[in-house]
């Protein structure tokens, strides 16, 4: 009876072990409500948004969640401007690019949407924006994402930035009472595609990938 309890007992205690470890490497809604707090009292120049891969059946929850909670910054002011980030990386369609189309297409300006295609791991999502923003000539800078990734590029972002850069991770409460006036527009993704795409899979080894995870891999001249 006992090895039979045990049985049951340990896909339970696996779940929970790994519902943990999600937990840990994500910023809690309190900690995420804090942040949102100090940027609410900001005005930065560009917000950074990391990309997501794009296939043809239409963006997921988790480029759409970006998206419009891009938006929202740029309508509070808290973004004057937003650059999203993004090459080719597991699909044939730059990111960068089709997180921009979208972006026009729920309502922000294009004047104040910019996009960059070269970054294919977060941490250069982050910097090439940077990069990008500086030569520009916009100074003020603030990473907008999901909680989790927000924690993860959270010491990158102090290191690499600077200590004066904004960190914004998403307020899900925010975007859920935003959901009923959200639309799923259609957009032109072939405006989007790269003709010589391969997959970073084939180009890259794991440990490779890995290293680009880590930020081993930043072009620095990219920009």
């Amino acid at each position: 009876m006992r090895k039979k309890q045990n049985s049951y007992l340990q896909p339970v205690i696996y779940c929970s072990f790994v519902l943990l470890l999600l937990q840990s490497c994500s910023f809690s809604d309190k900690t995420t409500g804090i942040y949102y707090k100090k940027a609410a009292t900001e005005s930065y120049d560009m917000i950074a948004v990391p990309g997501v891969p794009f296939y043809e059946t239409g963006w997921d929850s988790t480029m759409k969640a970006r998206v419009y909670w891009s938006k929202f910054l740029y309508d509070k002011g808290i973004a004057k401007n937003i650059m999203y980030s993004g090459s080719s990386v597991y699909s044939a369609y730059y990111e960068g690019k089709i997180m921009a189309l979208y972006a026009i297409a729920i309502g922000i300006p294009a004047e104040h949407v910019f996009y960059e295609t070269k970054a294919e791991h977060s941490t250069e999502n982050l910097y090439y924006v940077y990069l990008k923003s500086k030569k520009m000539g916009f100074t003020r800078l603030a990473l907008a994402t999901d909680p989790f990734q927000a924690k993860q590029l959270k010491r990158f972002t102090r290191v690499r930035i600077g200590k004066d850069a904004g960190l914004i991770p998403i307020v899900f409460d925010t975007l859920r009472a935003m959901q009923p006036y959200m639309i799923d527009p259609q957009i032109n993704y072939a405006e989007a595609s790269n003709p010589n795409f391969i997959s970073i899979k084939k180009r890259e080894s794991f440990w490779k990938r890995l290293k680009g995870t880590m930020g081993k891999n930043i072009d620095y001249q990219a920009y």
